[in-house]
């Protein structure tokens, strides 16, 4: 029998922090406000509506994930955040235009109180946005202090003892480790010498890890995912987990591929396109950014139908992305897809996909999951990389000796799994011989 882990309740109210005040953000926000007051349901969020088996089949014990582990009540959470653009988050939900005027009206008293922070903000790393919403600093260092010193007056201005941090901001310019980022000291003296390889994305990081918040990164940007940050969440036990929110199209990817590679299908090419409107799709208009997203979501297929141990089946895939900004579309984001199999006899077949969605709709649910899991993790002290998260992202975080694991029902599996280990039921396995022998 496993051994249930201490877990503190979660008592009094959470904050939730998001850098990035944009369409996701004001999804997710106004999303919360419409649940609590019984206007919507939660649809998409494995925190309200998932399920989790405990023990045998024939013991038909299902409880829903929040009844089993103690998750922060929905209705007593907190919002702040920083952007470089100053509306509040409801003028900042209008120009997203995600959601429908019934709605956006129904939830604007809330939306109206959170006024975001000036941003940390370089227009080297976010070419595409004419930031003037801005902190005020000399250094890198500076930067850091002036945004700690936001968290902990958001906590002492709102009564709180715990939050979270999930970063919701643009892109950024595609970046590679370089030496301030491969150890802890080596990333303060790079603050104190305002390294520009120190990004605002990795200063949000290093705060949250700082003050102790539980941080996750919802952009393909570099950020805690640099040795020198894993190193300090870990030291300082603080879970971290990233990067790059799995929706649309490669969510797509992640449910079929694993089906493919289960039949033993062949994949001879799988082109991807996108068009997509709004900020994101503006910010990705520049081929840096647009690099870091493109770099996180062709990393999928590899790692699911490994070409190493099926060479005759995956070792020679065209596998191409292209992603267009076209101001139209707004928000609502359409990815085709074309996958050319081959099965029996090498002959050939195709797939075709056409997914129309509004991705703040498919990413408010992970922000929310996000940030109860994390809270869960913090109260189980549960520090460090948080990889049974990965069901939440495009490019999982894991020790630098693992691969990822990118199939999305492995993915589920790892993370209810995780939960039934912490409360101190037995792992499921799913081989199911027990009934039969």
């Amino acid at each position: 029998m496993q051994v249930e882990r201490e877990i503190r309740e979660p008592l009094g109210r959470l904050g939730v922090l998001l850098p990035g005040m944009g369409a996701v953000s004001t999804t997710f926000i106004a999303g919360v406000e419409l649940i609590n007051r019984g206007l919507a349901d939660p649809v998409g969020s494995l925190t309200q509506l998932g399920t989790v088996r405990l023990g045998k089949r024939t013991e038909d014990r299902a409880p829903k994930i929040r009844d089993f582990v103690p998750l922060q009540d929905v209705g007593e959470m907190v919002f702040g955040g920083w952007d470089a653009i100053p509306d509040n988050a409801y003028e900042a939900a209008g120009v997203a235009g995600v959601l429908e005027k019934e709605h956006l009206d129904a939830a604007r008293k809330q939306l109206e109180r959170v006024e975001p922070w000036p941003a940390v903000f370089d227009a080297r790393y976010v070419h595409k946005l004419n930031g003037a919403h801005l902190k005020s600093y000399g250094s890198l260092r500076g930067a850091a202090e002036l945004v700690r010193e936001d968290i902990r007056a958001f906590k002492r201005d709102h009564g709180l003892d715990r939050a979270v941090m999930v970063n919701c901001a643009s892109t950024e310019a595609y970046l590679q480790p370089q030496e301030a980022h491969f150890t802890p000291e080596s990333f303060e003296r790079g603050l104190d010498d305002s390294d520009p390889a120190i990004s605002p994305a990795m200063i949000y990081a290093y705060a949250a890890i700082m003050e102790d918040v539980p941080y996750a990164n919802g952009a393909p940007s570099l950020a805690v995912d640099v040795p020198a940050l894993t190193s300090l969440a870990a030291e300082r036990g603080v879970p971290v987990a990233g990067k790059d929110f799995k929706t649309g199209q490669t969510m797509m990817k992640t449910i079929l591929a694993p089906g493919l590679k289960a039949r033993m299908l062949g994949v001879e090419g799988w082109f991807s396109a996108n068009i997509l409107g709004n900020r994101d799709g503006e910010v990705l208009d520049d081929p840096e950014s647009l690099k870091s997203k493109e770099v996180s979501k062709l990393s999928v297929l590899e790692h699911i139908l490994q070409p190493q141990l099926y060479p005759e089946l995956y070792s020679d895939i065209s596998h191409v992305v292209k992603i267009n900004y076209y101001p139209p579309r707004g928000d609502a984001k359409e990815g085709w897809d074309n996958i050319d199999i081959f099965g029996w006899l090498g002959y050939p077949m195709q797939i075709k996909i056409d997914f129309l969605a509004r991705d703040s709709i498919l990413a408010a649910p992970i922000v929310l999951d996000l940030a109860l899991f994390l809270d869960l993790a913090r109260r189980a002290g549960m520090g460090g990389i948080q990889e049974w998260l990965s069901f939440y992202f495009k490019s999982p975080m894991t020790l630098p000796e693992l691969y990822p694991e990118h199939d999305l029902f492995i993915q589920l599996m790892k993370l209810k799994n995780t939960l039934r280990t912490i409360k101190g039921e037995e792992v499921i396995h799913h081989t199911g011989l027990d009934y039969y022998e």
